[in-house]
C-alpha cells in the first residue's frame, strides 16, 4: 500500500511540475500567435522522411513541437481551403468550394461586424490582439479583393480582422503581382507574356516577394516584442506555388540532385483526373505531353525542391527573429500547408483533386509548454480544427463565433492525453466528398452513389496514390465509411 502511494504522489508532482512549467511559460500573459501559411505545401519535407528535401528550419521547428503526419484540408483549393481554416466551418455546412468564397456569392463575408466573430483574426482582435497580416492568409495575395488582372476595389477580403495590413509590394504591381512574380517586377499578368514554368536568376532572398515578406515580418516582430497586447500574425508565403522561382542558390543546390520519379506516373482511369491547365500554361521549359518525358517530370519535381528551400529559409528567419526579440517562450507557432499538390504522381501536376497528394499537407504546431517537443502525430486532423484550438490554448476573451465550429481542438493531441480526435478526415471537391479513415481513402459522388463509377476506394497503406480502385472488391469497407458521408 505504502508503494502504491508513493507512487501516485510521484504521478502528482510530475503533473504538477508540467502545470507549473506550462503557467510559467505564459506568465508574461495570453500567448502570442505567429501562423504561417504555405502555399502549396504537400509534406515533402526532411521532418516528414523526404532526404532529399531542404527543410533544416521546418525540421527544426518539428523538432520542438507536434508535426501532424495525417493532416488533411477541407478542399484542394486555395482560397476554399483558407475559407474554411479561417471560418472553423466544413464545406458541408457553409457550402464554400471556390477561390473567391470568401468575397462573392452567398458565402461572402459580412462586410458589418456580428454579434460573433465570422473569422479566427476577427475573434482573437475582439479579445484585444493586435492583429497583423502579411502576405496569403485568405485567398488574395494581400488580403485586399483585387482580380489576377488587377481589377477589384480593393476592400477588405475579411472583414473587421486585421489591426495592420503590411505586404511589401517592392517593384511588383498592389496584389496577384507580387503573387506571380518573377525577378525585377516582372509578372505574370503584367501583359507582357510572361509564362516561365521556372526561373531562379536572382540572387538575393529579399529580391523576390516572399524574402521581402520575411523581412516584414521580422521588422514588425521588433515593434511587437515592446507591446503590451499580445499579437496575432498572419503571414503568408506564396512559395512553392506556380511559377516555381526563387533565388539562383536554392536551384544549384537541388539541380543535380539525385531524386526520385513520380513513384505512379501514369494517367489513372478515374473521372476525378485532370489535365493540369494551371501547370501547362507555364509550360515554356518542358515538352507540352501527357504524362511528362521522364526527365522533364523530374527537373520540374526539382524546381519545386528549389522553392521549399527558399521559403524554408525564410520561415527561419522569422523564427529566429521570434526568438532575438525574447518572444519564442510565448507565442504558439503554427505553420500550414493550404493543400497538398501532384508533382506528377497520377500523371496531374497541380491539386484540384479529391486524391491523397492534393488533400494531405503540412501542418506543425509549436505551443510552448504544451506540446510535446519532438513528437509526430499520425492521428488524423482537418484543416477546420486548427480554430478550435488556438482558441483552446490561448484562451482568449472573447469567443463567441458567428457560426458553430465544426472542428475539434487539438489539444489533447499536443499533449499526449489522447492518440486521436476523430474517426475520418473529410475533404470537398467540386461534386465529390473524399473520405479519409486511418487505413483507406473513399471517394463518393453523391449524385452517382448508387453507380460503381461514383464510387472510389483507394488503400493508403499500399500506395497514397489512386493506382487500383478497390471499392467493388471491398463493399463492406464502402458500406463502413458511407455512414461518415455529410448529410447536408
Amino acid at each position: 500500500m505504502f508503494v502504491c502511494a508513493q507512487r501516485f504522489v510521484c504521478q502528482l508532482l510530475v503533473v504538477l511540475v508540467f502545470l507549473v512549467g506550462a503557467k510559467q511559460v505564459f506568465a508574461a500573459g495570453p500567448p502570442n500567435v505567429l501562423f504561417i501559411a504555405i502555399d502549396d505545401l504537400r509534406t515533402e519535407l526532411g521532418c516528414y522522411g523526404v532526404d532529399y528535401a531542404d527543410s533544416p528550419h521546418l525540421d527544426q521547428l518539428a523538432a520542438e513541437g507536434t508535426l501532424f503526419t495525417n493532416h488533411f484540408v477541407q478542399v484542394p483549393t486555395c482560397g476554399a481551403s483558407r475559407y474554411a481554416l479561417l471560418t472553423g466551418r466544413s464545406p458541408a455546412a457553409s457550402g464554400a468550394l471556390q477561390n473567391g468564397a470568401m468575397y462573392s456569392g452567398r458565402t461572402a463575408l459580412n462586410p458589418q461586424q456580428q454579434p460573433g466573430a465570422q473569422t479566427l483574426p476577427e475573434l482573437f482582435r475582439r479579445s484585444g490582439y493586435h492583429t497583423t497580416l502579411i502576405g496569403k492568409i485568405s485567398h488574395t495575395a494581400d488580403g485586399r479583393v483585387y482580380e489576377y488582372n488587377g481589377s477589384g476595389d480593393g476592400r477588405d477580403e475579411i472583414p473587421l480582422a486585421w489591426d495592420d495590413k503590411l505586404t511589401p509590394f517592392g517593384k511588383w504591381q498592389r496584389g496577384w503581382g507580387i503573387f506571380f512574380a518573377y525577378g525585377q517586377g516582372r509578372h505574370r499578368e503584367d501583359g507582357n507574356g510572361n509564362k516561365d514554368l521556372m526561373q531562379f536568376s536572382v540572387e538575393n532572398d529579399d529580391d523576390l516577394p516572399d524574402g521581402m515578406m520575411a523581412s516584414a515580418a521580422i521588422e514588425q516582430l521588433k515593434q511587437l516584442g515592446n507591446s503590451e497586447k499580445p499579437f496575432f500574425m498572419g503571414l503568408g508565403f506564396f512559395k512553392p506555388h506556380l511559377p516555381f522561382v526563387a533565388p539562383r542558390q536554392d536551384w544549384e543546390a537541388v539541380r543535380d540532385r539525385n531524386i526520385p520519379p513520380p513513384p505512379a506516373p501514369g494517367k489513372v482511369e478515374s473521372a476525378h483526373w485532370h489535365k493540369s491547365g494551371e501547370f501547362y500554361k507555364y509550360a515554356s521549359d518542358i515538352k507540352k505531353t501527357w504524362p511528362l518525358g521522364k526527365a522533364d517530370a523530374l527537373q520540374a519535381r526539382r524546381a519545386y525542391l528549389a522553392c521549399v528551400r527558399y521559403v524554408d529559409r525564410q520561415v527561419g528567419r522569422v523564427l529566429q527573429s521570434l526568438k532575438e526579440n525574447g518572444l519564442d517562450q510565448n507565442t504558439i507557432v503554427v505553420v500550414w500547408g493550404d493543400h497538398g499538390w501532384h508533382l506528377g504522381d497520377s500523371a496531374i501536376w497541380g491539386k484540384h483533386s479529391p486524391f491523397e497528394r492534393a488533400n494531405h499537407s503540412a501542418l506543425i504546431i509549436r505551443a510552448p509548454g504544451v506540446s510535446r517537443p519532438g513528437v509526430a502525430s499520425e492521428a488524423l486532423v482537418e484543416s477546420i480544427d486548427i480554430f478550435p484550438t488556438l482558441v483552446d490554448l490561448c484562451q482568449p476573451k472573447f469567443r463567441a463565433t458567428h457560426w458553430s465550429l465544426d472542428g475539434v481542438s487539438l489539444r489533447p493531441l499536443l499533449t499526449g492525453t489522447a492518440e486521436s480526435v476523430k474517426p475520418v478526415a473529410i475533404s470537398y471537391w467540386r461534386d465529390s466528398v473524399s473520405i479519409r479513415d486511418k487505413d483507406y481513402r473513399l471517394i463518393v459522388q453523391p449524385a452517382k452513389a448508387e453507380k460503381a463509377a461514383g464510387v472510389e476506394l483507394y488503400d493508403i497503406r499500399q500506395t497514397p496514390d489512386p493506382v487500383q480502385n478497390i471499392a467493388e472488391s471491398q463493399p463492406n469497407i464502402v458500406s463502413r465509411m458511407l455512414e461518415f458521408l455529410p448529410t447536408r
